[in-house]
């Protein structure tokens, strides 16, 4: 009895030379991310190559680009697994036009263009704005926890540091004197002084002392000025402030235990308390999102606190669209309770922005146990009682509810991309690869909005007709046929 199945010769040689043209379907996101990677302008990556042609020939930055844009989109952004996905995956076989890449030489390019790949972000957001996908009526702020590259594991008191910085000091000198015995006046060295790496390990260690140096000189600053303010109120009005007198950061036990460790694989990274009750070693992520999803901010910072980002993140976002070419002005932004303060409700006025932010009987609020307020707005109201009295409004609930759909999925998708921990190590390297992340984000929206593919720009679709219009075309139609 004979099979009829199709043929499956893996011997079977081609019959003509394959082209990689023909590997991928026309409307594959590798295609996208090639197109847009060429209408990106790369000068700031060619300008750290020679002009002459001379040195070790080294890879296209496009390729290098597209490379990276395409292994964060998929979910893929280590070195060691887009190297093997160079190997088995067809996407990025096509990409790199089976070029045979190390996972060093992906890793030295992301560290080499840590500030050009977070400019990337600025020319994404100035694509998104030509296709008419950048509208900021209403927007919305918040902030995430993102995992450090270092074990919690790795935290140490300062005791401690300098105890280990003095042994590696008196170690070194150690060495020294007796290399300087054995060789003599004029040692010969293998390596040359300008060649040889210092100890990164005693480096870590003295940023990781700075840092703590830094936090407790921050906590005593913030003490003194709270004491000031209480004596400078008592004399004004001749009354004690209510309230408990301001603790020095030594009698405080949180402030004790938070400023005598820090992490010393990352000095960078926090101890920061997670949703579920837990901790980790990281940072806080901002982002600022549209009502489509995209990202027009972000920033990576070590505040545990989001009170002190509304300001910055607002100047940001103002700087950004300005960059973009957008002449349209944010007309509300959205924020949820880790943002609400006296100051930050006053900053309406001076950065020309009205702002909602959630206040403490938010969820109270949203039950429905208290109706919607009407008439004027008293005047002897404070700003804590304006916001309360806004979110209670019908328009209100319905700018606040927007606030969930347009950041909570911005994080939500990050993280089904891989973006769950950075990969990097430093605030600054932390922030350029957020920004990274977030113009790839920028870029996704693009593709799935239809406004941007392959072979070019699409034009928007025609406007629904009203009701009216198609009844006039109808009897128009009809007086023609008649």
């Amino acid at each position: 009895m004979a099979y009829n199945f199709v043929p499956c010769d893996r011997d079977q040689p081609f019959l003509m030379p394959p082209s990689l043209n023909e590997w991928l379907p026309q409307d594959h996101l590798a295609r996208f991310v090639i197109a847009v990677v060429e209408t990106l302008d790369l000068s700031a990556f060619y300008a750290r190559r020679r002009a002459d042609g001379w040195g070790r020939a080294a890879y296209d930055p496009k390729m290098m680009v597209a490379l990276l844009i395409y292994a964060y989109a998929t979910g893929a952004s280590s070195s060691c697994l887009i190297v093997r996905r160079c190997v088995e995956d067809v996407a990025f076989r096509f990409i790199a036009a089976n070029s045979c890449l190390v996972h060093a030489t992906l890793s030295r390019f992301a560290a080499e263009h840590e500030q050009e790949l977070a400019e990337l972000f600025d020319q994404v957001l100035r694509l998104a704005a030509e296709v008419g996908l950048l509208r900021v009526g209403v927007v919305a702020l918040d902030s995430t926890r993102m995992k450090a590259a270092a074990s919690p594991g790795a935290n140490r008191s300062a005791d401690w540091i300098r105890t280990e910085v003095e042994r590696i000091i008196a170690e070194a000198r150690a060495i020294d004197e007796e290399e300087d015995r054995r060789l003599g006046d004029e040692p010969e060295r293998d390596v040359p002084e300008d060649l040889v790496e210092p100890d990164a390990r005693l480096h870590r260690l003295l940023a990781a002392k700075a840092r703590l140096d830094a936090d407790r000189a921050k906590g005593r600053e913030a003490y003194e000025a709270k004491v000031a303010a209480r004596e400078e109120h008592e004399r004004r009005t001749g009354k004690r402030l209510r309230g408990r007198k301001p603790k020095p950061p030594e009698e405080r036990a949180r402030d004790r235990k938070r400023s005598t460790l820090t992490n010393t694989t990352d000095p960078d990274s926090r101890i920061l308390s997670t949703a579920d009750g837990g901790f980790c070693q990281g940072y806080i992520a901002q982002a600022v999102a549209t009502e489509g999803q995209i990202v027009i901010a972000c920033e990576v910072t070590t505040d545990a606190n989001d009170v002190a980002q509304l300001r910055p993140m607002l100047e940001q976002v103002k700087e950004n669209l300005a960059r973009a070419g957008v002449s349209s002005k944010v007309g509300v932004m959205v924020a949820d309770a880790g943002y609400m303060s006296e100051d930050n409700f006053g900053l309406e006025e001076g950065l020309d922005v009205e702002l909602v932010i959630a206040t403490k009987n938010r969820r109270r609020v949203g039950a429905g146990e208290e109706a919607p307020p009407r008439g004027r707005i008293p005047k002897h109201l404070s700003k804590m009682k304006r916001m309360e009295r806004k979110l209670r409004t019908k328009r209100g609930q319905r700018l606040y509810r927007k606030r969930g759909a347009s950041i909570e999925p911005v994080f939500g998708q990050a993280r089904q991309r891989g973006a769950g921990r950075f990969r990097r190590r430093g605030l600054m390297a932390c922030n350029s690869e957020w920004r990274f992340e977030h113009a790839v984000h920028n870029l996704l929206k693009i593709r799935t909005s239809g406004r941007l593919t392959a072979q070019g720009r699409t034009p928007p679709p025609a406007p629904t007709p009203r009701k009216g219009s198609l009844r006039s075309a109808r009897l128009f139609s009809c007086c023609r046929r008649h």
